[in-house]
């Protein structure tokens, strides 16, 4: 099976995005980050749906986002916005966020596939056999139902796969990184009916940005909840989500 990276954050857009990778034949990488966000709950989500998927690895990156600030999500100085409108670029957007997931994910890929080394030619990645290049990273950015982050959009990642292809032993040896984002244009609601059509369970997943911080439960009112619970609405489906309200 070719491998492939696939960012999990624990959200419904990645848990679904690790979904169509598998379904594809890919075996899955799961890549997540703790980058100093508001809460580590998603990152038990990321552990669950990274179980339920069945993946052939798990892995948690640790970078100091928090240190930089600039988005509710990394300082506590700035407030999660509630029941939704505000900024076309919400204070929500954490500046530069998706570039450097998907460096990261880029640099995993490349060891996974084998690394170029002096004149010996290909060598297989630590405690590997040489099974070839791994080119495929999956990420679940959408810009129909999303909250207007400029790193969501189809221009950024034609950009990034570009880059990508001018940047690693893979690329610029003509094998091709590809950048899949198999939620790009679709609704959250359409999202929500493949993992149900798949019998996913989006109960272990979490999407929210300011859950109550003892036991993790959904606020209901940032946009993210908001958003989330539209799509169920519309896909006509019984949210799995607790609320707080």
């Amino acid at each position: 099976m070719k491998k492939a990276i696939v960012l999990l954050s624990g959200g419904l857009d990645s848990a679904t995005c690790g979904l169509v990778a598998r379904n594809m034949g890919f075996d899955v990488y799961a890549l997540s980050f703790s980058y100093g966000q508001r809460n580590a709950f998603e990152l038990l989500a990321a552990q669950k749906v990274a179980k339920c998927l069945g993946v052939a690895e798990s892995r948690i990156i640790d970078i100091d986002l928090a240190s930089l600030g600039g988005s509710a999500l990394t300082s506590s100085r700035i407030r999660v916005p509630k029941g939704g409108g505000g900024a076309c670029v919400p204070v929500t957007y954490v500046p530069a966020r998706n570039a450097i997931f998907l460096t990261y994910a880029l640099a995993w890929a490349e060891v996974l596939g084998g690394v170029r080394s002096g004149d010996i030619g290909f060598v297989p990645g630590e405690h590997e056999e040489k099974t070839g290049f791994c080119t495929d990273i999956f990420i679940g950015v959408n810009c129909v139902d999303y909250s207007g982050y400029p790193d969501c959009r189809p221009e950024f990642i034609a950009a990034f796969q570009k880059m990508a292809n001018l940047a690693t032993v893979a690329g610029v040896g003509g094998h091709g990184i590809k950048i899949h984002t198999p939620l790009m244009f679709l609704s959250k609601a359409d999202i929500i009916k493949i993992g149900i059509k798949a019998g996913f369970d989006y109960g272990i997943t979490h999407s929210c940005y300011d859950p109550e911080p003892q036991e993790g439960i959904a606020c209901g009112a940032c946009d993210s909840c908001l958003i989330r619970k539209k799509g169920f609405r519309e896909a006509d489906v019984v949210d799995p989500t607790k609320y707080v309200r």
